[in-house]
Protein backbone atom coordinates (compact mmCIF):
# COMPACT_ATOMS: atom_id res chain seq x y z
CA UNK A 1 0.00 0.00 0.00
CA UNK A 2 1.45 3.36 -1.02
CA UNK A 3 0.79 6.73 0.62
CA UNK A 4 0.30 9.60 -1.82
CA UNK A 5 1.08 13.28 -1.24
CA UNK A 6 -2.61 14.12 -0.64
CA UNK A 7 -2.97 11.59 2.21
CA UNK A 8 -4.73 8.88 0.24
CA UNK A 9 -3.62 5.29 0.27
CA UNK A 10 -3.56 3.16 -2.80
CA UNK A 11 -3.70 -0.65 -2.75
CA UNK A 12 -4.03 -2.03 -6.25
CA UNK A 13 -7.15 -0.49 -7.75
CA UNK A 14 -8.68 0.60 -4.39
CA UNK A 15 -8.01 4.05 -2.98
CA UNK A 16 -9.12 5.32 0.40
CA UNK A 17 -8.62 8.57 2.23
CA UNK A 18 -7.33 8.47 5.80
CA UNK A 19 -8.59 11.16 8.16
CA UNK A 20 -6.91 11.67 11.49
CA UNK A 21 -8.75 12.98 14.53
CA UNK A 22 -6.77 15.38 16.70
CA UNK A 23 -8.23 16.58 20.00
CA UNK A 24 -6.16 19.11 21.87
CA UNK A 25 -6.62 19.27 25.65
CA UNK A 26 -8.00 22.80 25.48
CA UNK A 27 -10.61 21.75 22.91
CA UNK A 28 -12.01 18.74 24.79
CA UNK A 29 -15.39 19.19 26.44
CA UNK A 30 -15.48 18.59 30.19
CA UNK A 31 -18.57 17.26 32.00
CA UNK A 32 -18.16 17.76 35.77
CA UNK A 33 -19.41 15.21 38.29
CA UNK A 34 -20.42 16.06 41.86
CA UNK A 35 -17.71 13.98 43.58
CA UNK A 36 -14.97 16.23 42.19
CA UNK A 37 -14.38 14.16 39.08
CA UNK A 38 -15.70 14.38 35.55
CA UNK A 39 -15.66 13.19 31.97
CA UNK A 40 -13.29 14.66 29.41
CA UNK A 41 -14.95 13.89 26.07
CA UNK A 42 -12.28 13.03 23.50
CA UNK A 43 -13.72 11.30 20.42
CA UNK A 44 -17.26 10.37 19.47
CA UNK A 45 -18.52 7.95 16.85
CA UNK A 46 -16.69 5.75 14.38
CA UNK A 47 -14.25 4.16 14.47
CA UNK A 48 -13.59 4.64 18.21
CA UNK A 49 -15.15 6.60 21.04
CA UNK A 50 -12.89 7.75 23.86
CA UNK A 51 -13.14 9.67 27.09
CA UNK A 52 -11.09 10.27 30.18
CA UNK A 53 -12.90 9.80 33.47
CA UNK A 54 -11.78 11.16 36.82
CA UNK A 55 -13.48 9.69 39.90
CA UNK A 56 -13.38 10.85 43.49
CA UNK A 57 -12.57 8.38 46.28
CA UNK A 58 -15.19 5.62 46.34
CA UNK A 59 -17.18 7.14 43.46
CA UNK A 60 -19.05 4.84 41.11
CA UNK A 61 -18.05 5.11 37.47
CA UNK A 62 -20.89 3.07 35.99
CA UNK A 63 -23.72 0.91 37.25
CA UNK A 64 -24.00 -2.66 35.85
CA UNK A 65 -24.46 -2.60 32.09
CA UNK A 66 -23.23 -4.20 28.87
CA UNK A 67 -22.66 -3.19 25.26
CA UNK A 68 -24.26 -5.39 22.60
CA UNK A 69 -22.09 -4.22 19.69
CA UNK A 70 -18.94 -2.70 21.17
CA UNK A 71 -15.91 -3.83 23.12
CA UNK A 72 -14.67 -1.46 25.82
CA UNK A 73 -11.09 -0.95 26.92
CA UNK A 74 -10.21 0.78 30.20
CA UNK A 75 -6.67 1.88 31.00
CA UNK A 76 -6.18 3.02 34.59
CA UNK A 77 -4.14 6.22 34.51
CA UNK A 78 -4.05 6.90 38.26
CA UNK A 79 -5.37 5.42 41.48
CA UNK A 80 -7.13 2.09 41.83
CA UNK A 81 -10.38 0.96 40.20
CA UNK A 82 -12.63 -1.93 41.19
CA UNK A 83 -14.21 -3.63 38.17
CA UNK A 84 -17.20 -5.97 38.45
CA UNK A 85 -16.99 -8.26 35.45
CA UNK A 86 -20.01 -10.56 35.11
CA UNK A 87 -20.03 -11.14 38.89
CA UNK A 88 -16.24 -11.37 39.37
CA UNK A 89 -14.37 -8.52 41.06
CA UNK A 90 -10.98 -7.33 39.79
CA UNK A 91 -9.02 -4.52 41.42
CA UNK A 92 -6.72 -2.77 38.95
CA UNK A 93 -4.13 -0.10 39.75
CA UNK A 94 -2.44 2.57 37.67
CA UNK A 95 -0.94 1.18 34.49
CA UNK A 96 -3.40 -1.74 34.32
CA UNK A 97 -5.80 -2.37 31.45
CA UNK A 98 -9.15 -4.15 31.25
CA UNK A 99 -10.70 -5.22 27.92
CA UNK A 100 -14.40 -6.08 28.04
CA UNK A 101 -15.96 -7.93 25.08
CA UNK A 102 -19.45 -7.16 23.79
CA UNK A 103 -22.20 -8.70 25.90
CA UNK A 104 -20.23 -8.97 29.17
CA UNK A 105 -22.01 -7.22 32.08
CA UNK A 106 -19.68 -4.85 33.92
CA UNK A 107 -19.53 -1.96 36.37
CA UNK A 108 -16.66 -0.05 37.94
CA UNK A 109 -15.72 2.62 40.43
CA UNK A 110 -12.81 4.13 42.32
CA UNK A 111 -11.74 2.37 45.50
CA UNK A 112 -12.35 4.21 48.78
CA UNK A 113 -8.65 4.88 49.38
CA UNK A 114 -8.34 7.64 46.80
CA UNK A 115 -9.34 9.17 43.48
CA UNK A 116 -8.83 7.37 40.17
CA UNK A 117 -8.50 8.28 36.51
CA UNK A 118 -9.27 6.08 33.51
CA UNK A 119 -9.03 6.26 29.76
CA UNK A 120 -12.06 4.51 28.26
CA UNK A 121 -12.14 3.49 24.57
CA UNK A 122 -15.15 1.90 22.89
CA UNK A 123 -15.13 0.32 19.46
CA UNK A 124 -16.81 0.10 17.17
CA UNK A 125 -18.20 3.27 18.60
CA UNK A 126 -21.56 4.90 18.52
CA UNK A 127 -22.09 8.59 19.17
CA UNK A 128 -22.26 8.77 22.96
CA UNK A 129 -21.27 12.30 24.01
CA UNK A 130 -24.95 13.07 24.73
CA UNK A 131 -25.02 10.00 26.98
CA UNK A 132 -22.10 11.33 29.07
CA UNK A 133 -23.72 14.77 29.24
CA UNK A 134 -26.92 13.12 30.51
CA UNK A 135 -24.92 11.20 33.14
CA UNK A 136 -23.51 14.49 34.37
CA UNK A 137 -27.01 15.97 34.68
CA UNK A 138 -28.25 12.81 36.43
CA UNK A 139 -25.44 12.87 38.98
CA UNK A 140 -26.18 16.53 39.72
CA UNK A 141 -29.90 15.74 40.23
CA UNK A 142 -30.97 17.70 37.14
CA UNK A 143 -32.33 14.69 35.23
CA UNK A 144 -33.76 11.28 36.12
CA UNK A 145 -31.82 8.09 35.41
CA UNK A 146 -35.07 6.66 34.01
CA UNK A 147 -34.72 9.13 31.10
CA UNK A 148 -31.83 6.97 29.80
CA UNK A 149 -33.83 3.74 29.69
CA UNK A 150 -35.51 4.42 26.31
CA UNK A 151 -32.07 5.36 24.91
CA UNK A 152 -30.27 2.06 25.64
CA UNK A 153 -30.20 0.89 22.02
CA UNK A 154 -29.17 4.33 20.71
CA UNK A 155 -26.13 4.44 23.01
CA UNK A 156 -25.43 0.66 23.03
CA UNK A 157 -25.61 0.75 26.84
CA UNK A 158 -27.98 -1.84 28.29
CA UNK A 159 -28.52 -1.58 32.04
CA UNK A 160 -28.55 -4.92 33.82
CA UNK A 161 -30.57 -3.92 36.88
CA UNK A 162 -33.24 -1.87 35.07
CA UNK A 163 -36.05 -2.89 32.74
Amino acid sequence: MDMTADGTRSAGTATRTATAVVVRAEDAEYVPLPHGGGFTLLTDGAPLGANRLALGPGAAGARPHFHARSAELFHVLAGTVEFRLDGAVETVGAGGTVLIPPGLPHAFGATADGPAELLAVLGPAVERFDYFRALGRIQHGLQSFDDLLPEQERYDVYFVDRA
